[in-house]
């Protein structure tokens, strides 16, 4: 009886492990069948020629190949209000099908945080797919400028002026950043569609400073050429610990000490640079099946694996540190649950 017991206990295990296997060769059979001949579309927060424009493209040209049924990857770009004008098109109107994903500005948060009426989506319900790379910032003058450090800024008579395309970006937060916990004071100059257009604005001496990523800073031109003129010079970065490439930059955590900053604005600070950790992220649009974003998210990872596209990142010196939608997802809701105090005082930081 034991035996006959046990043989019909595996028989019972066997029919229910086929029947997993078969129920996964079929969800696998019909997103293949869904994508099959299909187009994605990668809608872009920000104007071309800046660092996530530049890695949707790339992710563009690899990413198909991990999708089931192969599609075709396009990209748009949609600039606007630094990343708001797509996020509220991915969030309110693009189908929910999987065809459309957007290569978003992390610190969009921060408007929602302070309760901007543009805001048209809940950062923490947005569907996160990944981001490539774990980032930090930096701030720089030009080095014919008379900006040497964060103690000069502080005394000079005349602001530095700071490029901007609008109050989500770096070159909005970071330097209103400076002014609030170091006590130092820049003019901003908003307006810019992106990155390029700022770093032209720099050539021609409109404004003298910018604060990248420091992967942007590293990664393309004409950041590569300034550094071997010397056209620049960084006197602020946002690590915890200072990048060796950066020479003698004093780190964010180091100012804030040498000025003795309180503890209501170190805490502002943290939940401030959050958004460079977050990286160039990707997102798909709420209310897509919980499967395809699955499967979204897994060829995602498998694309930044791609030895082509790993060759390809070494030869635009981008460090490749990501984060998996599900760790995104997590650092979003974190990042939203902030007390009164601090969103007060993001609120000045960010121009409210």
């Amino acid at each position: 009886m034991a035996k006959i017991h046990q043989r019909a206990k595996w028989r019972t295990s066997l029919f229910f492990f086929t029947v997993i296997l078969l129920s996964a060769a079929h969800d696998a059979g019909a997103q293949a069948n869904f994508y099959q001949g299909k187009t994605i579309r990668i809608v872009i927060g920000s104007s071309t020629g800046g660092g996530y424009d530049l890695w949707a493209r790339v992710l563009a040209r690899y990413y198909g190949k991990y999708i089931p049924g192969n599609p075709t990857i396009l990209v748009q770009n949609m600039p606007g209000a630094a990343s708001i004008v797509a996020t509220n098109y991915l969030y309110n109107v693009a189908k929910p099908d999987g065809l459309t994903i957007g290569a978003l500005l992390p610190a969009i948060y921060f408007d929602q945080l302070v309760g901007r009426p543009e805001v048209k989506f809940d950062f923490a319900k947005i569907p996160w797919i990944g981001s490539p790379e774990q980032n930090t910032i930096l701030h720089y003058m030009r080095a014919d400028s008379p900006y040497k450090s964060i103690e000069e800024i502080r005394k000079a008579k005349e602001p530095p002026r700071c490029g901007s395309s609008g109050t989500g970006t770096t070159g909005f937060y970071i330097p209103r950043l400076l002014d609030e916990v170091l006590g130092t004071k820049h003019t901003i100059v908003s307006g810019y569609p992106g990155g390029s257009e700022i770093d032209l604005a720099v050539e021609r001496g409109e404004v003298h400073c910018w604060s990248p990523l420091i992967a942007t800073y590293f990664g393309r031109e004409p950041y590569i050429s300034w550094q071997k003129k010397g056209f620049v010079r960084v006197i602020a970065q946002f690590g915890v610990k200072r990048d060796p490439r950066l020479g003698d930059a004093p780190t964010i955590y180091e100012l804030m000490e040498q000025f003795k900053t309180p503890d209501a604005g170190k805490r502002l600070t943290r939940v401030i640079l959050v958004a460079a950790t977050l990286g160039r992220p990707i997102a798909a649009t709420p209310g897509i099946a919980p499967d395809r974003l699955k499967l979204l998210r897994e060829a995602y990872l498998k694309t930044l694996n791609d030895p082509d596209l790993i060759a390809e990142t070494k030869r635009q010196r981008w460090d490749i540190d990501p984060l998996s939608g599900e760790e995104m997802e997590q650092l979003s809701k974190e990042v939203m649950s902030q007390p009164k105090d601090v969103i007060e005082r993001m609120k000045w930081v960010l121009g409210n």
